[in-house]
């Protein structure tokens, strides 16, 4: 029987090692390294799935946690899966919920068995565990869907850890036992560990050994410095299968993703670029733009003249500017759209840059511009 997720490679760039590949799932596939839009309750704010085509999004991310309470992970099963519910007929990776339900720290208890916790909606106690979210998640139908790991915050005490990364492979295994679409959707597993080495190397083994679709680095961008995550990411990445995709979970910098793939990671998301837009502030080849400040006022050019998106082939800094003063949801949805096509199109320019053998050199040029520490922290 055919796996429902396959990873190919295509090159390995000779500058760095990074990887350049194509990741197959029964909605269709995608190269690597890419980036995930977030779209938390089955949208990606502000976006439809037509403009998230344009900018060549081919994977997006959803909510397990979100989409259990509302609108419930059986009114979407009836509906025929996440992808006929919002009309995306692409790749669709599901999170767990472990993240949302382990930072609602002040409400909510940790069992052997699973999380007691409070909804932060109404107050109403649940309970989430490995079978619940593998319940959830096969409901939901995405093509890639995530192991319920236990997310300790960042820092967190050896010992801590360690019973941490213990309770998250016991809950690895009851996850794969309770997925009961295997051939539908592909299940990846989570290392955790923090930032202490022997813990990853023995999540990493643990994980390995049960043989996931793939595997993600989780417990990083949690308010560790990105030095510290790069070093995490340096001795972490390499113990992982190379003919299985790799994901670093919430992150969407545009230094940290660079780095990230320099690093061996295929696919990231996060927030950040969405949330940002809607506070007015916008990637741009020369770092960040806040557009709603006032200097902008009666600025007629692009958000950045070296972008090609619908937003700065046709709008102006001073009229977005106006839209977001004006809390118009035309505004956000013109920075919305920038800040994804600018990280897709970094990342399309990050696998150019692998063909070419010149990932570092791409590196140097890119924190040159944006205005970034160039100074690389391992020699790739």
């Amino acid at each position: 029987m055919a796996l429902p997720i396959r990873y190919e490679p295509v090159k390995t760039c000779k500058q760095t090692g990074a990887r350049l590949g194509v990741v197959h799932t029964p909605h269709g596939s995608f190269e690597t390294p890419i980036f995930m839009p977030v779209g938390t309750l089955a949208t990606v704010k502000t976006m439809s799935p037509e403009e998230l085509k344009e900018i060549h999004a081919g994977i997006i991310l959803s909510n397990t946690y979100h989409l259990w309470l509302r609108p419930g992970h059986k009114i979407i099963q009836k509906a025929g899966g996440l992808h006929a519910f919002m009309n995306w007929n692409r790749a669709i990776l599901t999170d767990s919920g472990g993240f949302q339900v382990f930072s609602l720290s002040d409400m909510r208890k940790i069992e052997e068995e699973g999380v007691f916790f409070r909804n932060h909606l109404n107050g109403d106690q649940l309970f989430l565990s490995p079978e619940k979210s593998m319940e959830i998640q096969n409901d939901l139908g995405a093509d890639i869907i995530m192991a319920f790991d236990e997310c300790p915050p960042y820092p967190s005490s050896y010992e801590y850890m360690k019973q941490s990364v213990e309770r998250t492979t016991r809950w690895a295994e009851r996850c794969l036992q309770a997925h009961r679409c295997s051939d539908m959707q592909g299940l990846f597993g989570i290392v955790q560990g923090g930032e202490y080495e022997d813990l990853r190397r023995q999540s990493a083994k643990d994980l390995v050994s049960l043989s996931f679709a793939g595997y993600a680095i989780g417990g990083l961008s949690v308010g560790e410095p990105k030095d510290v995550m790069n070093q995490v990411l340096a001795f972490t990445t390499p113990l992982l299968p190379v003919d299985k995709p790799r994901y670093l979970m919430g992150v969407g910098s545009p230094d940290a993703l660079i780095d990230g793939v320099i690093r061996g990671i295929d696919m990231f998301d996060c927030v950040l670029p969405t949330r940002i837009a809607r506070n007015g502030t916008c990637m741009t080849s020369r770092g960040r733009l806040v557009v709603k400040n006032a200097k902008y006022k009666e600025d007629f050019t692009p958000l950045d003249p070296n972008c090609d998106c619908y937003t700065c082939r046709n709008y102006t800094r001073a009229y977005i500017r106006h839209l977001i003063h004006c809390n118009e949801i035309f505004g956000f949805r013109l920075t919305t759209y920038h800040n994804l096509y600018f990280l897709l199109k970094l990342m399309e320019n990050i696998r150019q840059a692998i063909r070419e053998d010149c990932l570092g050199d791409f590196r140097e040029a890119f924190f040159e511009s944006y205005g970034l520490n160039v100074t690389n922290p391992k020699n790739f």
